[in-house]
């Protein structure tokens, strides 16, 4: 079966593009030739700066054949609407129908249509122009003398050739003709831009691959990344160093080149100085440079390791000393940012009414920034006021917060007023994805609670399902504070998430939540901080999706999980008591029992049967009904009792006592009495079943 090799060439396409570019133009390409009716055994998607290819395997050499069936009107149908049928059909004459019949509606006339199938040629031929013309780029461009016409092409960057062959591996490939803006596709490619800027003609993947490579593109992404970790991890080894990984910053710099080359540079050991977070993300971001440290270390080398394009003569000299000059250049200016933060701030005399404000001490330089940062009004949302004014609310939160958490009031109200601050520093000015960790540095040089310089970092935290949480009760209580005034904030200004929408990062948020109350085991009733019944529930989504990730069943989770409930802690707790209990042999057996009781109960509640409200003994007439209201009282009290000290284990234990109770009850009674009274009573011992189970939790909603 032939193959397709398609390559569309560019200029520098930005790496952090290619990836899902790629993999849009596979689904695309392979969902018009399926739609098409072509089939085919596997495709896989290829990407480098400047180009985009596609091999797709074992394609139809032509579509199949489609049959059809038109059902027409009825043989005695009016003329007009039998030659609308036939036009429909494309059928020349009444003749070239059937008639079929049917034994209520009588006969009517079937055209029987074969659609002939057509070459798989024609077909890549005729999809291709839309595809690449409403290609689903984030940011496209014109270029070009035909850029002015009306419906010009619009591609990332300018679109340079396209190359697409069609052939089976016993036969010459030939070319699928299809032009797009004056592009015509064609055989011909070109390698890397600088060593191999020759023509180069193609036939199908295999050869396409091998000669890009000898023309220097590796054209496998996976491959590039391989190559640079690995030859910079050596490179590091072989100078006594390691390498600081950096899986964003791989991926992007296996985007910005077609031949890899992995070489080291150096800058002045004077700027080992700066903090390393600043050095590692100077060199990254502004030179896509890797760092290094001594085995071991917690603190970087001087040598960094950069990747080149070109395979230079001098071995990479005068690369290296250029992006060296560079990498000092912005490390002087690093070092320059880091200084200032730690001096004295010009205008102190106008931050005293905000240092008034928050206990600020402006002899010291956070204290300074924070002071600044309320001084100037900056704002946190325009409907929530300024930063300010948020620090002012976190304040208050937080010190009802510690006494659920136990935390130290003083070093959490400390922690809170400076958390801020590092916002008004020029490193996080420059690099805002360093606040919280500025923020403990500044703190520490200062002479902060070693605890409170550490919350100021925390207070982010935890930033994913995988991040590690506030180390102490002085930063979870800060992390709590700050991440509850954002969730009560946007839902009282109604900003709630809304579908895949979440541009405040509120799932987040309370996730974060839900975690240091569940893996800290804090006891805060969520009601008493989210007055909003719909904040409420937007927690509950959120620990389910958080209980199941960790293995609990969606059921198990229903029958604890009560909308009023709103302590996340004691519902995760009744979720692991009941998992336990119900994949036991007696949790079973009493599933199977309480359910059937709370079926025949609804069942009867619904048709307006009359339930006693309480059971009399005095109407209690067998021997299984009098064990079952004895088993049911004892259960309730013990199971109440150890629900009340929180042991939900031992009150699934109490509860395991009804199991052979309720099954003697039902073999040996019949509730439906003739006795209307003891009919009521008897509903009224179901009706004692479900509520004592009901202590811990609603096992209706248990399935199996």
């Amino acid at each position: 079966m032939p193959d397709l090799l398609l390559e569309l060439r560019s200029e520098e396409i930005p790496a952090r593009m290619q990836r899902k570019a790629a993999g849009d133009l596979k689904k695309l390409v392979t969902d018009a030739l399926v739609e098409a009716g072509l089939t085919y055994e596997g495709a896989r998607e290829y990407w480098t700066p400047r180009r985009l290819t596609l091999d797709i395997r074992g394609l139809n050499a032509r579509s199949s054949d489609v049959r059809e069936d038109i059902k027409g009107p009825a043989t005695s149908a009016p003329e007009q609407a039998i030659q609308g049928f036939l036009r429909k059909a494309g059928l020349a004459s009444v003749a070239e129908a059937h008639v079929h019949s049917d034994p209520k509606k009588g006969d009517f006339y079937v055209a029987h249509t074969v659609k002939p199938g057509r070459p798989a040629d024609e077909i890549i031929a005729e999809v291709m122009p839309g595809i690449i013309r409403n290609f689903p780029w984030p940011k496209s461009m014109r270029s070009g003398a035909a850029s002015a016409k009306p419906g010009a092409l619009r591609w990332v960057r300018p679109l340079q050739s396209i190359v697409c062959t069609f052939g089976s591996e016993t036969e010459e490939t030939r070319v699928v003709p299809f032009e797009v803006d004056g592009l015509v596709a064609g055989n011909v490619t070109y390698g890397h831009r600088f060593h191999a800027p020759d023509a180069i003609t193609v036939r199908r993947f295999e050869d396409y691959s091998a000669n890009l490579e000898k023309a220097r593109v590796v054209l496998d992404a996976e491959r590039r990344k391989q190559i640079i970790a690995t030859d910079a991890n050596n490179i590091a080894f072989a100078n006594g160093l390691e390498l600081v990984e950096d899986e964003g910053l791989l991926e992007e710099v296996s985007g910005l080149v077609e031949w890899p080359q992995v070489l080291m540079g150096t800058f002045q050991e004077e700027f080992l100085a700066i903090p390393s977070e600043i050095i590692r993300l100077t060199i990254k971001t502004n030179q896509k440079c890797f760092v290094t440290r001594k085995p071991g270390a917690d603190t970087l080398s001087n040598h960094f390791i950069l990747i080149a394009n070109i395979e230079a003569k001098d071995g990479g000299k005068e690369i290296v000393h250029g992006n060296g000059k560079v990498v000092r250049a912005r490390l002087s200016d690093a070092k320059h940012f880091w200084q200032r933060d730690q001096r004295d701030l010009p205008d102190l005399d106008t931050l005293k009414a905000s240092a008034e404000k928050f206990d600020l001490d402006l002899a010291k330089p956070l204290d300074q920034r924070m002071a600044k940062l309320d001084a100037l009004n900056v704002t946190f949302h325009a409907k929530l006021g300024t930063q300010g004014a948020r620090v002012e609310r976190i304040r208050r939160l937080a010190a009802e917060l510690a006494k659920v958490t136990g935390a130290d009031t003083a070093l959490v109200d400390r922690a809170v007023v400076l958390a801020k601050a590092d916002l008004r520093t020029e490193a996080v000015g420059e690099f805002p994805e360093l606040q919280g960790i500025m923020g403990r540095k500044y703190a520490i040089l200062q002479g902060e609670d070693a605890a409170v310089a550490e919350a100021i970092e925390d207070h982010w935290k935890p930033n994913g399902p995988s991040d590690r949480l506030p180390g102490d009760k002085i930063g979870v209580t800060v992390a709590l504070a700050d991440k509850l005034d954002t969730l009560t904030g946007f839902w009282a200004i109604d900003e709630k998430p809304t579908g895949s929408k979440d541009p405040y990062a509120l799932r987040r948020a309370a996730l974060g939540v839900i975690r240091m109350l569940l893996e800290k085991n804090i006891r805060l009733p969520l009601a008493s901080v989210a007055k909003d019944a719909d904040l409420i529930a937007f927690f509950h989504d959120r620990l389910k999706v958080y209980l199941r990730d960790l293995g609990a069943r969606h059921d198990l989770i229903d029958a604890v999980l009560t909308p009023e409930a709103d302590d996340l802690l004691m519902v995760a707790r009744r979720v692991e008591a009941l998992t336990a209990f119900i994949t036991s042999e007696d949790g079973q057996n009493l599933l199977a029992g309480t359910k059937r009781a709370t079926q025949l109960l609804a069942a009867e509640e619904k048709k307006g049967t009359v339930v006693e409200g309480a059971v009399s003994a005095d109407l209690l007439k067998l021997d299984a009904e009098k064990a079952l209201h004895a088993a049911v009282e004892t259960a309730s009290k013990e199971a109440a009792a150890a629900v009340a000290c929180e042991d939900f284990r031992s009150a699934m234990e109490a509860l395991s006592a009804l199991r052979a109770p309720v099954d003697q009850f039902f073999t040996d009674v019949l509730v439906n009495d003739e006795d209307p009274a003891i009919r009521a009573n008897r509903l009224a011992l179901l009706a004692a079943i479900r509520a004592a189970t009901g202590t811990v939790a609603d096992f209706s909603r248990i399935t199996g």
